[in-house]
């Protein structure tokens, strides 16, 4: 359809991108749970009216701007999971979200409850009361739920339920423990809640490292996002295989010597997100033992394990990045292939969408 733009650019495989949408709406529906993917981490609505048509109930977006763009690119059902600071125009503008769509609102305190009631008395939204379950960043412990779920009835506000994010699963061999601590709060905390008078219809969880093991007998719904394209944090967390990578950042080689080489591709394109555990500031799915060793702004030093042949100067070469949300964020489109022939551009909408 196209030729190849020029690097740097993101790639995405829409043969890879399918089969994922699909394995993880089908884990979704054998388990008897609800899928609401999280599209900060693609950022297009062409990409979200795919998961719907494969199966979401709804969209979890980051941010009330990413929630605006694609309520207008034609979302019915949105849920902005973090605890939403809705004071001066953020809470115009969700009150103005809430007239148009399904929304939901996530608050983990009192002093947000009161807010939130005064932007959105009298329309259909709902808040979810966030629950920390051991990441040990937003939320509160499940013994305080009743207090915020309390402070939002009373501002008016409908509790629809609870949620989590068991970000501690990002860490080698910690997925299972973390799925196993988002269970148990959530559950305390659904329970403290019925107990105080509260209807909870929603539990909600899930992360991409979790996903597999996220238990159906506690949580009703699970947002993973990273799913739609992997990346090299899940290859090393063994959440997926170099074949289920979907989205990679193309470069040219621009200088070589010694073992490495120099793409055109650096943070700007790639995303500094580096774990400390990571084995490397990004990977090279057609040599997975190739590391990026080095990343400045606009470059990449790729070193390659002795023994392998070095590409050309002028060659191009795919890396998948450390945290594909850092990198969709940064770049504008992404040129999409299917067979190994580009087939379309498609268009980054909420790269930016930050506040």
């Amino acid at each position: 359809m196209t030729d190849e733009p020029a690097t740097p650019y993101l790639a995405v495989d829409l043969d890879v991108l399918t089969r994922n949408l699909d394995r993880a709406a089908e884990h979704a529906r054998a388990a008897g749970l609800r899928l609401r993917p999280h599209v900060k981490t693609h950022k297009s609505p062409e990409i979200a009216r795919r998961q719907v048509e494969a199966g979401a109930v709804g969209l979890t977006v980051a941010t009330v701007s990413e929630a605006e763009i694609f309520c207008r690119a034609g979302a019915t059902d949105l849920f902005v999971a973090y605890p939403v600071w809705a004071a001066g125009p953020r809470g115009a503008r969700l009150r103005a979200l809430a007239q148009r769509v399904d929304l939901r609102v996530g608050l983990d305190s009192p002093e947000a409850a009161r807010h939130l009631g005064l932007a959105l008395a009298g329309t259909g939204a709902s808040v979810l009361v966030e629950i920390d379950s051991g990441m040990r960043r937003s939320g509160v412990a499940p013994e305080r739920a009743p207090e915020v779920a309390r402070a939002a009835d009373r501002a008016g506000l409908r509790v629809a339920g609870v949620f989590t994010f068991p970000g501690h699963g990002y860490a080698p061999g910690a997925a299972a423990g973390a799925a196993a601590d988002e269970s148990a709060a959530l559950a305390k905390a659904a329970e403290l809640l019925r107990g105080n008078g509260f209807d909870v219809l929603e539990v909600s969880g899930g992360s991409t490292p979790t996903l597999a093991a996220s238990d159906p007998t506690v949580l009703t719904e699970v947002r993973p996002g990273v799913y739609v394209f992997n990346d090299a944090q899940q290859v090393e967390l063994g959440t997926c295989g170099w074949d289920d990578v979907a989205l990679t950042a193309v470069g040219t080689v621009v200088s070589r010597e010694a073992g490495r080489v120099v793409l055109d591709a650096g943070g700007k394109v790639l995303g500094a997100d580096r774990p400390v555990w990571a084995t490397g500031a990004g990977r090279v799915p057609s040599v997975p033992e190739a590391r990026v060793v080095l990343l400045s702004e606009h470059h990449a030093v790729v070193a390659f394990p002795e023994g392998v042949a070095l590409p050309e100067l002028g060659e191009r070469l795919a890396v998948a990045p450390n945290h594909v949300c850092a990198a969709a964020n940064l770049a504008r489109e992404y040129v999409v292939s299917a067979g190994g022939a580009i087939v379309g551009r498609w268009p980054i909408t909420a790269a930016g969408a930050n506040v």
